[in-house]
């Protein structure tokens, strides 16, 4: 089957291209690994929240229903995704795993399966977050102890009674955190501090600043590719990830959760800090991000350490590649919901463009 355009993934980013395609009149479809679209969302730990006000949360053409200043549970931003494919009629077919990006002449291959697809443009709209990261070290752990990542993490009906260890210190490592400390357990989290939102930000002044000057103004307009900040933070902020949101660290020393050094490997089949002490805990939490995870994109656009190479989601040297999606792919907003929509629009503008430019190829041939 030969298409215009293919998007791979129907999350927030797919969706929003999948938009423009249509406002512009592109044809495309959208291919979705999931059963239902929004169950990326629906899969994540039961208690999530989204850290950005309902308000933030909508896509173009479409606000989030429900009152502005609430913070959506991730299974109202499932629901929501799936209305939104609906409400605009966008063409997202589900159940299709992508296993192969290739390329023959001059159009790309996608192959899902038994499934062949042909395309001039492919955009590969995925979050760096497919592959999950734990080190190798976690396979000499005693097999008593229950080990999770934090993407298979729903509540704490899958843990054993028992002390439990939390391997990352961002935003998921933290929230578990403090839900497991809550239920009365013994809670030690590992990992550097990635600093923190220095407000409340469901508080009424933490609103306002949030919206005001952390979401509008630092995330989306100053921290960006195009400004010497943006440039100079930019390689901090992929390695490490962004502050804390949502949980203090006063809030997590309140619950007695044990902040520890980094966890170097194992004693005995025990969990062993970087202070040579070991931990006697029931359970390990995995909240040490992923892999980028695009090793099925069979194409020569990747750096050593596995992310794609591209200039604003354009792939460098694969025209009619794009990626939308990305951590800072244009802005530290690029993975957030309110900023997805803006990188959207660009690699659309840049499909439509070299549409134009081939077609002008032609009838001047």
């Amino acid at each position: 089957m030969k298409l215009h355009t293919i998007v791979i993934g129907a999350g927030q980013a797919g969706l929003s291209v999948g938009y423009y395609l249509a406002q512009r009149g592109l044809p495309f479809v959208i291919l979705e690994s999931n059963a239902r679209i929004g169950d990326t969302w629906r899969n994540r730990w039961d208690s999530l929240r989204l850290f950005t006000p309902a308000r933030f949360d909508g896509l173009v053409g479409m606000p989030f229903p429900a009152p502005a200043n609430s913070f959506p549970t991730k299974d109202q931003m499932a629901d929501f995704l799936e209305r939104y494919a609906a409400n605009f009629k966008l063409p997202v077919r589900t159940g299709v795993r992508v296993t192969r990006v290739s390329r023959e002449g001059r159009s790309y291959v996608v192959t899902a399966g038994d499934q062949r697809f042909e395309a001039e443009h492919v955009v590969i709209a995925m979050a760096n977050y497919q592959s999950q990261r734990v080190p190798l070290f976690a396979r000499d752990l005693n097999p008593k102890i229950v080990q999770l990542h934090s993407s298979d993490y729903r509540n704490l009906a899958q843990l054993r009674e028992g002390g439990v260890l939390l391997v990352g210190a961002g935003n998921s490592g933290s929230e578990i955190a403090v839900e497991v400390a809550r239920a009365g357990r013994p809670t030690w989290m590992s990992g550097r501090d990635v600093g923190h939102v220095p407000f409340r930000v469901e508080g009424v002044a933490g609103r306002l600043l949030l919206v005001r000057l952390v979401l509008r103004v630092l995330f989306h307009r100053i921290l960006t590719v195009s400004t010497p900040m943006g440039r100079k933070l930019r390689p901090k902020i992929l390695r490490q990830g962004g502050p804390l949101i949502r949980v203090k660290p006063k809030d997590l020393a309140a619950l007695g959760i044990q902040r520890v050094p980094r966890v170097k490997g194992t004693r005995d089949g025990l969990p062993l800090l970087e202070d040579d002490r070991v931990l006697e805990v029931a359970n390990v939490v995995w909240c040490t991000g992923f892999h980028p995870g695009f090793s099925w994109i069979d194409l020569p656009v990747f750096d050593e350490t596995g992310q794609p190479r591209h200039d604003r989601g354009i792939a460098t040297g694969e025209p009619g590649l794009y990626f939308v999606g990305l951590h800072f792919l244009y802005a530290l907003s690029s993975t957030m919901i309110h900023g997805v929509g803006r990188d959207a629009k660009y690699i659309v503008n840049a499909i439509g463009a070299r549409t134009t430019g081939a077609e002008h190829l032609r009838r001047s041939a």
